[in-house]
């Protein structure tokens, strides 16, 4: 039978995304650690196009801040090095700076975890997702946005700003260019 076009995956547009920002940066000025830390979930998701699991999963020894790397485990347990963009990487280090605040509330912490709740252990992918969902609907009003737009955003504006198809594809872990080639929408 013949294949099924498949729907074209949402995206936040450039002005949306600094929107996003713009309110995510303001509450961490507020220097409450959970809002740092929120704002280095949501920068991470948008400098890197991540998933959702592959954020979730992160511990501190894959995020090396002085290379503005991270090691991530994708899906196959395929293992692939992403560039961190300079924001997320100031984000992430003021998170670190606060992070230890959450982990000391807890009597069992997650010491290895990268992003952690206020219990101390390392955040669901239900609780990031929260987080995320809370962002985008202050910047959009149309439903289906999620981590995942996030991600498909990223890949959007690289290939908008001529960014090469592959380059995108290893960025994102794909394992087929078919797969990438949707961001050319």
């Amino acid at each position: 039978p013949p294949r099924l076009e498949r729907p074209l995956p949402n995206f936040l547009a450039h002005e949306q995304v600094e929107r996003l920002f713009d309110h995510a940066e303001a509450r961490a000025m507020e220097g409450d650690p959970t809002a740092v830390r929120n704002l280095a979930i949501v920068e991470l998701f948008y400098s890197t196009g991540m998933r959702l699991s592959e954020v979730q999963g992160l511990d501190l020894e894959d995020v090396d801040l002085i290379s503005e790397r991270v090691r991530v485990m994708g899906k196959g347990r395929k293992e692939r090095i992403v560039p961190l963009g300079g924001k997320a990487a100031r984000a992430l280090q003021n998170y670190a700076a606060r992070r230890e605040a959450l982990v000391a509330r807890s009597e069992r912490p997650d010491r290895r975890a990268l992003f952690v709740g206020p219990s101390g252990r390392r955040l669901s992918t239900r609780g990031i997702q929260k987080i995320v969902a809370g962002f985008l609907e202050r910047v959009s009003e149309e439903s289906g946005l999620s981590t995942h737009s996030l991600r498909h955003s990223f890949a959007t504006h690289l290939v908008d700003r001529g960014a090469d198809l592959l380059a995108v594809k290893e960025l994102l872990g794909h394992a087929s260019l078919n797969t990438t080639q949707i961001y050319t929408h």
